[in-house]
């Protein structure tokens, strides 16, 4: 009896292995299926994701000539600017203090005559606001309608 007991002990445990062995050789076939489909699919995409860094680089150098070149342009247009306000600031700004001394001088030349009115009051302007000149009274009262 107790041969028979180990047999059936051994032919258990030799059907358990068995079913063992057929579920990892299932998982292994879909494994390597799996592992040749992703190699099909990951091989196109690498040579795509290198041809696009290819791509990429080259637009980078261009893009890199063009800043260099925007830089020489700046610097270009920087020292055309010092060289003309150097070479035309002075003599300008000279020849506007000109004309304005003349204009003031013929203003203060030209009196009311005749027929003319006398010039408005000037007005000044102090910090951004401008300050009225004296107001003439009317009736006792200033130019706001006050009562003096």
């Amino acid at each position: 009896m107790a041969g028979i007991l180990v047999a059936v002990f051994w032919a258990i445990l030799v059907s358990f292995l068995a079913v063992v062995l057929v579920r990892l050789a299932q998982t292994l076939r879909a494994t390597t299926k799996l592992v040749a489909d992703v190699t099909e699919q990951a091989v196109p995409l690498l040579a795509d994701a290198s041809a696009t860094v290819r791509s990429a680089q080259t637009q980078l150098d261009k893009v890199d000539a063009i800043a260099s070149d925007v830089q020489e342009v700046t610097s270009n247009a920087s020292a055309l600017s010092t060289t003309v306000a150097s070479t035309f600031g002075g003599p300008l700004v000279k020849v506007a203090a000109f004309g304005y001394g003349v204009r003031q001088a013929l203003g203060r030349r030209t009196e009311p005559g005749p027929g003319r009115e006398a010039p408005a009051p000037r007005r000044t302007v102090v910090v951004g606001r401008t300050v009225p000149s004296a107001r003439k009274k009317r009736n006792g009262r200033s130019s706001r309608g006050q009562k003096d």
